[in-house]
């Protein structure tokens, strides 16, 4: 993924998550219970460090490169697609089931943050 693609997604994630908190704080309030509403903030959050993330992966290409830099871009973009994802969906219908999905993005976060400490062990 390049540098420039990283950004744009970054920055349309981190739109996103700062509107998904928002309508969560105000909007899902008074229809969700309290651990529903816990999930979605569980999702706003990764889905916002992980946005922070793929900025700091686009900044870093220039230094470590962008081969293993460009994959853990991807990693962390697919983490926040499958486990922000699934948490809004099942914070949305409660269909629990969803659970089952969301630790498949848990592991691409965890992958996107190890190759960018391989890329920087990489680096010459």
């Amino acid at each position: 993924m390049s540098e420039r693609l990283l950004v744009i997604l970054a920055g349309l994630n981190m739109f996103i998550a700062v509107g998904a908190g928002a309508f969560g704080a105000h909007g899902l309030k008074q229809i969700l219970d309290a651990d529903m509403l816990a999930i979605w903030q569980t999702a706003v959050i990764y889905q916002m460090v992980h946005a922070l993330g793929m900025f700091a992966v686009a900044l870093l290409i220039p230094r470590f490169g962008p081969a293993i830099l460009g994959w853990a871009g991807s990693a962390m973009f697919i983490g926040i697609v499958i486990f922000s994802g699934s948490l809004y969906v099942l914070a949305l219908s409660g269909v629990r089931f969803l659970g089952a999905i969301t630790p498949i993005g848990g592991l691409a976060f965890l992958a996107g943050w190890l190759l960018v400490a391989w890329a920087a062990y990489k680096a010459q």
